[in-house]
C-alpha cells in the first residue's frame, strides 16, 4: 500500500486473522494502546481489516478458560465511521464463542460508549475473574481508572 493511499471498501469487506506483528504493534502505538506484553503468539487470536501490513483496523481475544479479554480494537483515524470497529468486535465475539468463551471483558478508557452500544455492562474489578485480574493489562498496563465492561456471550 503506497502511504496516504485510502483503501477501497471491497479492500475492506474481508476480516483476516493474523496481521502483521511489526504493522500491529505500529497501529497500536499510534493510538497510545498498550504493546508491552504482545507476542507474535498474541496476533493468532487477533482480526484485522485491510493489509497485513498495513491494517485498516485490529482487535484481539485473549483466553483465560471460560472468559475472554477483548485486546487492543483500534481503527486509523481514516477508517473511523465506517462500521470497522462495530464489525472487528462482533468477528472477536463470535470468535471467542466458538472457542468456548462464555463472557467477554474489555478494559477502555476511551471507548465506554462505544462498548456499551454492543451490549457490554459495567463489571466489578473486584469481582473479576483471578485469571482475568492476573493479565498484565488488568493488572499493570491499563490505568485503575480505565472502565471494565462485560459481556455474557
Amino acid at each position: 500500500m503506497v502511504p496516504g493511499t485510502i483503501l477501497g471498501m471491497s479492500e475492506l469487506e474481508a476480516i483476516h486473522q493474523s496481521p502483521d506483528f511489526a504493522a500491529a504493534l505500529r497501529l497500536l502505538d499510534s493510538a497510545d494502546l498498550p504493546t508491552s506484553d504482545l507476542t507474535e503468539a498474541h496476533l493468532r487470536h487477533f482480526f484485522y481489516l485491510g493489509l497485513s501490513t498495513a491494517p485498516a483496523g485490529l482487535v484481539g481475544v485473549e483466553f483465560h478458560g471460560p472468559d475472554a479479554l477483548l485486546r487492543s480494537l483500534v481503527v486509523a483515524p481514516e477508517y473511523r465511521s465506517r462500521g470497522t470497529g462495530a464489525r472487528l468486535v462482533a468477528r472477536a465475539e463470535a470468535y471467542a464463542r466458538d472457542h468456548g468463551a462464555v463472557a467477554v471483558y474489555i478494559l477502555t478508557t476511551t471507548a465506554e460508549r462505544f462498548f456499551r452500544a454492543r451490549g457490554y455492562i459495567t463489571a466489578s474489578r473486584e469481582q473479576a475473574p483471578v485469571a482475568i485480574r492476573e493479565t498484565p493489562e488488568f493488572s499493570s498496563l491499563c490505568p485503575a481508572s480505565s472502565a471494565f465492561l462485560l459481556k455474557r456471550l
